[in-house]
């Protein structure tokens, strides 16, 4: 299994995928603020989420696993 992880500290302001969505390499699937900045975070690779381990509004840390592909 892959996991896509924060890039950087910051709130989750939108999760564009849900539990059982294909997603490509480069597709945006969550959107980050830190800073009033919007950050969006993008898929390294190909493949079907299998959980999302965020919700709108969580505080994540850098490294933390948004997203678990299969």
């Amino acid at each position: 299994m892959k996991e896509i992880t924060a890039s950087m500290a910051g709130t989750v302001l939108n999760i564009f995928v849900a539990a059982g969505a294909q997603v490509n390499p480069g597709q945006e699937v969550v959107m980050l603020e830190s800073m009033k900045m919007e950050i969006p975070i993008e898929s390294g690779t190909e493949g079907v989420v299998r959980e999302v381990k965020v919700n709108s509004g969580d505080f994540v840390n850098e490294g933390d696993v948004l997203l678990v592909l299969e």
